[in-house]
């Protein structure tokens, strides 16, 4: 079953504390969108986990809850963002953006991966952080919820590519798609399957 996050490293640090993460960083298309979360370590929802390891009507739930029961910000960079800077830019930026958007300013972030933006506060990146933290998969679950409905949305205009699915990443229905239609708008250009395919059709 693997680890399960848990509460430890928050409290030994100021307070508050938030968790941050992203999803849609390896995606061939749209967005990505990075999520924080500052928990009530006394109403912290049951069964928080890395959103990879939940299913998508739990994390729903569990997202519905953390909206009533955690400050949240959502940050995004998008297609524009991410074909200027590159991708990993251009999620420390999505990242910088979500803690900007919380309603109350951390003390200390805690950061999925192994490099943190810079922020006007303390951080410290956490490798594999949304299977360690709480908080972290926490904002595992806001990113990949809120991203998942943007890309659902993004499909009802492309219906070819099969979004509301495959998120946007690089699935064989989504190259064949490409092959078939070209890019959209929505596309990483900057990324080579996309090129590639993009210069095929």
């Amino acid at each position: 079953m693997g680890p399960v996050p848990d509460f430890d490293r928050e409290q030994r640090l100021p307070q508050p504390v938030a968790g941050v993460d992203e999803a849609g960083r390896g995606s061939w298309a749209g967005p990505v969108i990075a999520a924080a979360v500052i928990l009530d370590p006394g109403g912290i929802p049951d069964g928080l986990n890395d959103s990879k390891k939940l299913s998508p009507v739990r994390r729903s739930k569990l997202m519905a809850r953390l909206m009533d029961a955690a400050w949240t910000g959502v940050g995004c960079a998008d297609v524009g963002d991410i074909d200027r800077l590159n991708i990993l830019e251009a999620t420390m930026l999505a990242m910088a953006r979500a803690v900007d958007a919380l309603p109350v300013a951390p003390a200390h972030v805690l950061i999925d991966g192994n490099r943190a933006p810079t922020l006007a506060c303390p951080a410290t990146a956490v490798v594999r952080g949304d299977a360690a933290s709480l908080s972290i998969a926490a904002a595992s679950i806001v990113a990949k919820v809120t991203r998942d409905r943007i890309m659902a949305d993004l499909a009802r205009s492309y219906p070819d590519y099969q979004w509301q699915r495959n998120a946007g990443y690089g699935t064989r229905e989504h190259a064949r798609a490409l092959e078939r239609h070209g890019p959209t708008p929505h596309h990483r250009r900057s990324f080579s399957p996309v090129s590639r395919l993009a210069a095929s059709t």
